[in-house]
């Protein structure tokens, strides 16, 4: 089976996803695209295509409206794109992180191509931190990511990393992300995405503030087995239970993790908690949720069905200390 991961970096402990090459800290940027699988450029193509005719080779015609991106240093073809698509370079995602790391003391900690480069990204550490009662420790951190076939938007989304089990969760307040996004229609303009995000970032504490209400927030067996039930099974508390449960094995494996076997669910922050079920599900997706590998695991648990999995335990487990 091919692997969506084409490359890949990291410094620091082998991250949750358990992919890539280790870098010693403080590495240039210049060191981070090579070996992170970022050094090379998409390039642009005008779309040709062969009309055959009877009893001729056929013609070449030209088809101006859209354009064919590829590799710079294997020629593979990435997508087709209408002419009004606009680029953004492997290079430019790491550019982004040069003043942040150089000013505001950010520190990347692991970058990489997806799908052959058809997406890649960069996640960078932003230096807050906070610990939640039994010394349950959340780190902040931002991520930049990008594509080249229209599948995601260029999106700098600030997030956390629960340290005891490095589950990763958006932050999120008021019913929605905090995530920066610049469409492909529009050119990537690095410093106003900054401007915005320093609004973003700032809003780390009243995100932190919730969370530990969360695990203050203690919860009895019913109502936990209602909040998986709602976010696994999409049931509400009143509706009576089907004969057949959709979903019955993510059910099961978030109850396990819940119920103890998932890491850092003993915590005093998390046992018999709203924290505990939000990290019971995040755990699942990032870890546990099945998926055809390593690589489409953190496709899923950062930009696809994992990420929405998470969102909405986090909609649903904020709802319990409204």
């Amino acid at each position: 089976m091919a692997h969506l991961v084409e490359q890949m970096a990291y410094v620091g402990a082998t991250p949750w996803h358990g992919l890539g090459s280790r870098l010693s800290p403080q590495q240039p940027l210049e060191i981070w695209q090579r070996e992170a699988g970022m050094n090379w450029q998409i390039q642009e193509s005008p779309v040709h295509f062969k009309a055959d005719t009877v009893g001729t080779l056929g013609t070449i015609h030209s088809f101006p409206e859209q354009k064919v991106l590829y590799r710079s240093d294997t020629k593979a073809a990435l997508s087709v794109v209408s002419q009004r698509y606009q680029v953004v370079q492997p290079r430019d995602v790491l550019e982004f992180y040069r003043d942040l790391s150089d000013v505001s003391g950010y520190e990347l900690e692991t970058a990489g191509v997806l799908k052959g480069g058809r997406k890649f990204w960069a996640l960078a550490r932003t230096g807050q931190t906070a610990a939640l009662k039994g010394n349950d420790e959340v780190k902040g951190y931002l991520l930049l990511a990008t594509s080249c076939d229209g599948t995601l938007a260029t999106t700098a989304t600030p997030t956390t990393v629960r340290v005891v089990c490095n589950n990763t969760l958006t932050i999120a307040l008021d019913g929605g992300a905090n995530a920066i996004k610049v469409p492909h229609s529009t050119r990537f303009d690095s410093q106003a995405m900054k401007k915005q995000l320093g609004i973003a970032v700032s809003q780390w504490d009243e995100f932190m503030y919730r969370m530990k209400n969360l695990s203050e927030r203690k919860v009895q067996w019913p109502e936990a087995m209602s909040f998986f039930m709602s976010v696994l099974c999409d049931t509400s508390p009143d509706s009576p239970l089907p004969s057949v449960l959709p979903n019955e094995r993510a059910l099961r494996k978030v109850q396990s993790l819940y119920e103890g076997q998932g890491r850092g669910s003993t915590l005093e922050s998390a046992q018999g908690t709203a924290w505990g079920l939000l990290n019971a599900v995040t755990e699942y997706a990032d870890h546990e949720r099945r998926a055809k590998s390593s690589e489409y695991r953190i496709d899923s648990a950062w930009f696809g069905q994992g990420a929405a999995l998470k969102q909405k335990a986090l909609k649903s487990a904020l709802q319990l200390v409204a």
